[in-house]
Parts: C-alpha cells; structure tokens; sequence
C-alpha cells in the first residue's frame, strides 16, 4: 500500500509526504517520524498504522487531540480521502494515487448556513479547543530545528 499524506497550505498549495515506513510516529520531537515542530502539536501526537488491508491512526494521548474528517478520535481507520488535523495542520490521506485530486476540507464539504448549524451545548463548548481557527500557523517551536520537516514548514 503506497501511503501520502497532503498538506494544505496556507497559502493554497500542497506539499505531499510519503510515509517512510508502516508504522510512523507524528509529533513535535525530533526523533519522530513526522516532526511538526508547532506548539499545538504535542511531543509524540499520533501514530499511523499501515498494513495490507488498512491504515489506522491512533491519538498517543496528544493535549489537542487528532480529528479524522471533524471528529476527535482515539483511534479509527482510516481511509482514502480522509482528512487528518493535527494542531493547526489538515491533511488529507491518498493510498495508492487515490483520490487523485486532492482539495481543502473547506472545498470538499459545503457549509451548513447557521440556520442549519445546530447549537451547541454547553458541556460541548467546554470540550471545544480554544484555537479552533487554524487559519494562522503558529510561531515554530524553535527547539527542534534539526527536522527535515522543519525545512517544509518554513514554506508554509
């Protein structure tokens, strides 16, 4: 199974990352796997699972939590097309060449206008992360500069 995670950019583009093995740790650290030197990231964040038949993600107790297309998750199969947050950054998995055309979230899934948007209550407004808006990256962690990642986040 040939695994891609796309990155969306800021500023519209996308950089895609081959995972370099089955099994890949996503953090801040160094020695991870992914490094996504960010604040909201935590130090070992997510882990992605892959095998013949299927790729899972499992959150590795992160302090912002990892979504799957909106939803916080523990752990969750994962497939093509799917959209990943971690900390500020949206990816989008592609397994072998599929979809073939990637594209924001935003583009992907129409918005409900706020007739239609449910309220929330409010135990679900205190399980709300305080930086929803993950429009501005945040300042880099400068620690962990030694990353190759570091150098494709510079772009962003």
């Amino acid at each position: 199974m040939d695994v891609n995670l796309v990155l969306f950019k800021i500023d519209g583009s996308q950089k895609t990352f081959d995972l370099p093995s089955n099994t890949i740790v996503i953090g801040r650290r160094h020695d991870c796997d992914l490094c996504i030197p960010l604040e909201h990231v935590s130090r070992r964040h997510c882990q992605l699972n892959q095998n013949e038949d299927n790729l899972k993600i499992r959150d590795l107790g992160s302090r912002n939590g990892t979504f799957l297309n909106g939803k916080r998750i523990d752990e969750a199969t994962v497939k093509a097309g799917d959209y990943i947050k971690i900390g500020p950054l949206t990816f989008q998995i592609q397994i072998n060449g599929v979809p073939e055309k990637t594209i924001p979230p935003a583009e992907a899934e129409p918005e409900l206008s706020d007739l239609e948007m449910p309220k929330p209550t409010a135990e679900a407004e205190a399980d709300v992360d305080v930086n929803e808006d993950f429009g501005d990256l945040l300042e880099l962690d400068e620690s962990d500069e030694s990353d190759s990642f570091l150098s494709e986040l510079e772009d962003l």
